[in-house]
C-alpha cells in the first residue's frame, strides 16, 4: 500500500484581467498551501477503482481523480492498475482546489509507482485538459498564477502567519462567479508587487479578489464570516478562489486559536495552518 496526502490550496488575491473568447478568464493570483488535506491508499489491482469517504462525491469521469487516472493510461498507458481509497477532508466547491490537488497527486502517484520518470512539465501537459490550477499542485510550491492559472512562478509567498480557513458549508459556482465579474485589465497594484513588497498589514487595502463581490453579494454569510474574521483580530481576510471559503491570515497563535474555537463552536468546518507551512508532497510505501 502507497500513502500520501492531497493538500488544499487558498488564493491571495485575485484579479481578472479578460474574459477570452474561449469564455475562460486571463487572471493573476497568489497561490499557497494551507493544512486541509485528503489522505490517499493506492495498492496495485485488476482494475482501477476509486473509493471514496464521502458518498456524495461521484467516483466516475466527473471525478479529477478518475480523469486524472485515464488521461495517464491514455496518453503513457499503465503496466498495472490500482485501486485508489481516499479520506475526503477537503470540502468540495469550497474555492480550495481539493479536486485539482487529488488530480495532481494521482499524476504523481502514478508517475511513481510506473516508473516512467516523467518531469513536472511532462505530468502537467498530461493534465492540461482537466483543470487550470492543476499545474501549481504538481509543482508543489506557493507561487504566482497568471494566464489560465495554469502558468506558474514559484515564488516564497507562503504566509508567515496563522491561516484559519472556514467553509460556511455550501458550494460556490466557479461560473457563476466569473459571469458575474467585470474584468479589469489594469488593477490599480499587481498581486505580484503586493505579495513581494508590502507588509501583511497593508494586504487589508491593497489586496483584492475580483471574484469576491458578485459572490457576497449572493451568499452574504461569506461577507459575514470574513467580517467576523476581521473582528477576531485578522490581519487579512478575505475569499478564497470563488468561494465559498474564507480565510483570515493572524500574526499571534493566541488569537488565530480563539477565532479557530468560536468558529468550531458554531459548527462551521475550519483548518487552522501555521506560519510557513510546507506540505509534505512525499509518496509513502506502507507495510500492510
Amino acid at each position: 500500500m502507497w500513502i500520501a496526502n492531497s493538500y488544499a490550496k487558498i488564493n491571495l488575491g485575485l484579479h481578472v484581467l479578460e474574459r477570452l473568447p474561449t469564455g475562460y478568464h486571463s487572471i493573476e493570483t497568489g497561490f499557497c498551501f494551507i493544512e486541509w488535506n485528503d489522505r490517499f491508499e493506492v495498492n496495485e489491482s485488476n482494475s482501477y477503482d476509486l473509493t471514496l469517504s464521502n458518498p456524495s462525491i461521484p467516483i466516475d469521469e466527473r471525478n479529477l481523480i478518475t480523469q486524472a487516472y485515464n488521461a495517464f493510461d491514455r496518453y503513457i498507458g499503465l503496466t498495472n492498475h490500482y485501486s485508489f481509497n481516499v479520506k475526503k477532508n477537503i470540502p468540495a466547491g469550497a474555492g480550495l482546489g481539493g479536486g485539482s490537488s487529488n488530480a495532481a497527486l494521482t499524476l504523481r502517484i502514478l508517475n511513481k509507482l510506473e516508473k516512467t520518470g516523467l518531469s513536472s512539465d511532462e505530468l502537467i501537459d498530461l493534465s492540461r485538459d482537466l483543470g487550470a490550477d492543476i499545474p501549481f499542485f504538481v509543482k508543489g510550491k506557493p507561487g504566482l498564477g497568471t494566464g489560465l492559472g495554469n502558468e506558474i512562478e514559484p515564488m516564497d509567498i507562503q504566509p508567515d502567519g496563522w491561516i484559519l480557513t472556514v467553509y460556511p458549508d455550501f458550494e460556490s459556482s466557479t461560473a457563476e462567479a466569473y459571469q458575474q465579474c467585470e474584468p479589469n485589465p489594469n488593477p490599480e497594484f499587481s498581486i505580484k508587487r503586493i505579495l513581494t513588497e508590502e507588509e501583511l498589514e497593508e494586504w487589508r487595502y491593497l489586496l483584492q479578489n475580483d471574484l469576491e463581490p458578485p459572490v457576497i453579494a449572493r451568499n452574504h454569510l461569506i461577507g459575514n464570516i470574513k467580517d467576523q474574521l476581521y473582528d477576531f483580530g485578522a490581519a487579512y481576510s478575505a475569499m478564497s478562489g470563488s468561494g465559498s471559503s474564507v480565510f483570515g491570515i493572524f500574526e499571534q497563535d493566541f488569537v488565530a486559536i480563539q477565532a479557530y474555537e468560536s468558529f468550531h463552536k458554531l459548527g462551521f468546518a475550519t483548518n487552522l495552518t501555521k506560519p510557513g507551512f510546507t506540505p509534505d508532497h512525499g509518496i509513502y510505501l506502507k507495510e500492510v
